[in-house]
Parts: C-alpha cells; structure tokens; sequence
C-alpha cells in the first residue's frame, strides 16, 4: 500500500490532493467492534472542511485537465487502481474487518469486489462509441448524442461495506469524468482513507478525489445542499436519505439515493422436496440472513415459507442458526463478527424485546453470547436470531432491523405468497426458492423489488444494475445505468450547409 508513514495521524482529510487536519482539530477514535478498543485516529471534520474539499473538487473540475482525459486514459487508471487493490487485498481485507466488524473472509471478498467494479467501469467506458448519431434526414445536418460528466459529485456511503459501497459510486463516477467528495460513515472510514492514497498512487490528478471525515449531520448536510455540487450519491436509511434528498432540493440537483430494504426470502414446498433441495434452501435462508450479522441492505431478513413444510424447516434453520461460531473477524473459525457499535446493539435488542412482547415466538438467539477469547465482553456481539410465527403488524416485521434477526411468515398459496412479499414499504430485492420454472417466472414477475434471485441470494453482477422500489430509494448503481447516473446528455446538430431561414422581414 502507498506509503502513508509522513501523514499524522489526525490528518485523514483530503482536498486538492493534500492530506489535512479538521480546521477546527477535532479527532474522533476509531473503535474495533470485536472489542470496543479505539485502533486509530481519524479528524473529525464539519462544514468548513466540507466547503474546502467542494472547493478542491470545483476547482479541479473546472480548470483540470480530468474531464477532458480521453476515456482509453481513464479507463487505464481504473484498471491500475484495481490492479493496486489486488497487490493490498490482504492488507485492506484485514483492515475492513477490523473497521466493520465482518469476518477477515469477507473483507477480502469486498476487496475482490472492489477490484471487479473498477475493472467493470473501466471496460465499459473503454468500449463505448463517441456518441450517438441521430438520422436528421438531411445530408447537411450532423446530429449526435453525446455524454459529458456531471461535474462536482458528492458520495455519502454507509458503514456496512465501506470500500465496496465506496467503490460502485467512485467508480463510475471517475470513469465518466468527474471530481468527487466522499464522506464514509464517521465510524468506519479507514479503507475509504486507504483507498484514496490507492488512487493518487495509480495516478489520479490532484483536486479529483476529496475525502472529509466527519459526522453526517454536518459534513453530509453540506454536501448535500451545496450550490457547487452538482450531484449526491447517498447510500444508508431512510430518515437519512429523506433529509439528503431535502437539502439537494433547493439546487435541483441529481440525487440518487439506496436507503435500505426489508427483503423476503420466499420458500415454496416444493423447493423442499428432496434433502438436498431441503439443506440447500435452508442454507441460503441462513447465508441470506446472517451474513455480516444481518448488517446488509438486501439481507433476507424476513422467510416467506409455506406452511406444510415451516415446522421442519424453521426447527432445522434454528438448530443451525444456534451452531454459527461467533467470534473477532480475525479469529481461527469465526464464522460472525459483532455489530458495528453498541448502538446497533441496542437497536437490535429493542426490536427482538419488542416482538416477543407482540407474540413472536424465539427459536434461536435472542441475547448476548457468553465471553470468551475470541469474543470479548467488551465487543458488540449479538446471537443470530430466529423469531416464528410473525405477522406483518409487529414492529420487527415492518422496519428494518440491519441485525442477525430473521422472522418467519408462513403462506398457503402462491397468491399469499406474493401478497406478503411486497406487503412492505421497501422494495430492495427479494427471492423466491421452488422447483417448478413456471411459478418462479410467475411470481418474480410480480415482486416489486429491484433485485429478484430464484433458487439463490445475495449474489450481484457489476454489470446489472441494482436498485429499488418505493422507499428503497431512486437511482440505480453498477451496470451501464450506474454509469448514466454520473452522466449528463448533450445533444449536438451541426448544420453543414447554413442557409438564411427568413423568417421574419428585414
């Protein structure tokens, strides 16, 4: 990794390609969620540091030489910052994990992740044609579409997937042309930091990538309500999100927004009909749901599942829930790491408090694991929790919980089962698990959520774009569509043989 050995600590805010202190010197500790011990020192900036780096990426827009790069050269400093993550992979997987809480597994599969999306951009703007001719019906006239960058893009990205989340907004934003500033998630910003010194290392001019390190209610709000901005990307919740599309009013400027989901898991009998079809879809109900502790926009938090098979599948999915080795990311064997604060905790805690008191019945979890080694008392670890016979009016059921609790719905027909499934406010993504090819056409069909995967969850493509319905937000990421966001249209018509038109007397 780039060699940051010069840089103090507290200095984590970029503009115009230097890296600064908070102008007001605040720091803020960051803390290892295994055990609630701070690792690092980050600034903790505010509005000031937010204007400086707005003024850095205006700047840099304006009067660099970015926009105007040819997009084969772009395309090559995408393919050197992917190539730069797979030589740091172990490095950054291990610091995710730290930062995040995740297993060091999964930190490395988000840095091959990350290193795919940027590859994924650099293609695709490397094999695009210059623009669009349209037919005008004359020989005179040239007219062609042509795309241009948006300009300044501020990037709010959540605490779940810092890099990756960091990287389906960098990425196209870069690509199409842009200066950017980021702002990562106050309490886990350490790869976005590392991943900037990734992109001066590869070769980015000065003044293209900002970083501000600091709290949403201030860095965040002024990004997003500042005239020199001309787009904000927020990925996080939906109160959040709703505040940011607020304050981007006023200047009407692009907003994409990802504020979250609460995604059924929808199980028919005869997915279940042979053992292996059984164990595979009880399998994914637990990788759907626990992954990361829960702690993921598309979780399958809610198993949709047809009553004549729920007491066999709902007994095995609690025996094996109740078997998930909990430990530090870092630990030999762990297979789920903490939650992100203690905070989170207490969320989580009052959701399953609160559905057992409206009847939920608790099958696995449901407290604080016993301490040891590779859990410390300190840390923020939560059991994964099973919770049956739920219905659409409690609490847990309705809001997103972004924990390792899963409720269970049961149905009776396919009807009942679609009906259930896009009764909710979201719209993220959603599955659906049957062996008969004609059901999954049907019922994916009308699911109204951006994302639908049959006989399988949680994989994404870079290529296809991803999104939601109703309250899960507006805009699309990855795929040619997650390129267009960072993108503005301009129209072209040359007339090659001008003529008077006379119009008017004179």
């Amino acid at each position: 990794m780039a060699d940051r050995a010069e840089r103090q600590a507290p200095a984590t805010i970029h503009a115009g390609g230097e890296w600064l202190e908070a102008g007001s010197g605040a720091t803020r500790e960051i803390l290892d969620p295994a055990d609630a011990r701070p690792f690092a020192v980050v600034a903790e900036g505010d509005e000031k540091d937010a204007e400086r780096a707005v003024a850095a990426a205006r700047q840099a827009f304006d009067h660099g030489p970015w926009p105007g790069t040819p997009v084969g050269e772009r395309a090559a400093l995408l393919r050197r910052v992917a190539g730069l993550l797979v030589r740091d992979r172990e490095e950054l997987g291990l610091l995710e994990s730290r930062d995040a809480g995740k297993t060091a597994e999964e930190g490395r599969i988000d840095i091959d992740c990350v290193a795919d999306a940027f590859r994924y951009f650099a293609d695709l703007v490397a094999g695009e044609a210059p623009g669009r001719v349209v037919d005008a019906g004359s020989p005179d006239i040239h007219s062609v579409v042509v795309h241009e960058p948006v300009g300044v893009c501020a990037l709010i990205t959540p605490w779940n997937y810092p890099l990756l989340q960091a990287s389906w907004k960098i990425a196209p934003a870069l690509a199409a042309g842009n200066t950017f500033v980021i702002k990562p998630s106050e309490i886990t910003p350490m790869t976005t930091i590392a991943l900037i010194d990734l992109l001066t290392e590869a070769g980015l001019p000065a003044g293209v990538a900002n970083l501000v390190t600091g709290p949403g209610h201030t860095v965040g709000a002024r990004l997003a309500e500042h005239p020199d901005v001309d787009l904000v990307s927020f990925t996080g919740g939906l109160v959040s999100g709703t505040k940011v599309a607020r304050a981007a009013a006023p200047t009407v400027k692009k907003v994409a927004l990802e504020l979250g989901g609460k995604n059924p898991n929808v199980v028919f009998a005869d997915a279940c009909a042979t053992e292996e079809g059984f164990d595979t879809a009880v399998d994914q109900a637990l990788n759907a749901a626990f992954i990361h502790s829960g702690q993921v926009c598309s979780a399958g938090a809610r198993l949709i599942i047809e009553e004549s098979v729920r007491e066999r599948f709902v007994a095995e999915l609690a025996r094996r829930a109740a078997r998930i080795r909990l430990g530090r990311g870092t630990a030999e064997g762990a297979e789920c790491g903490p939650l992100v604060s203690e905070q989170q905790r207490a969320k989580v805690e009052a959701y399953v408090r609160s559905a057992l008191e409206e009847g939920a019945v608790l099958r696995s979890g449901g407290r604080r694991p016993e301490p040891s080694a590779e859990r410390p008392a300190t840390g923020y670890f939560y059991e994964p929790t099973v919770l049956d016979r739920c219905h659409r009016e409690m609490k847990v059921v309705r809001e997103e919980v972004f924990g390792p609790v899963l409720t269970v719905e049961t149905f009776c027909t396919e009807d009942e089962a679609v009906a259930l499934a896009n009764d909710t406010e979201y719209g993220l993504a959603g599955a659906v698990w049957t062996a008969d090819a004609g059901r999954a056409r049907r019922v994916a069909g009308r699911l109204r959520h951006g994302t639908v995967w049959i006989n399988d969850f949680h994989p994404y493509l870079p290529q296809a774009e991803w999104g939601g319905f109703g309250k899960s937000g507006v805009g699309r990421e990855l795929g040619p569509a997650g390129l267009a966001e960072y993108r503005e249209t301009k129209h072209v018509y040359q007339n090659l043989a001008p003529k008077p038109v006379r119009w008017f007397a004179g």
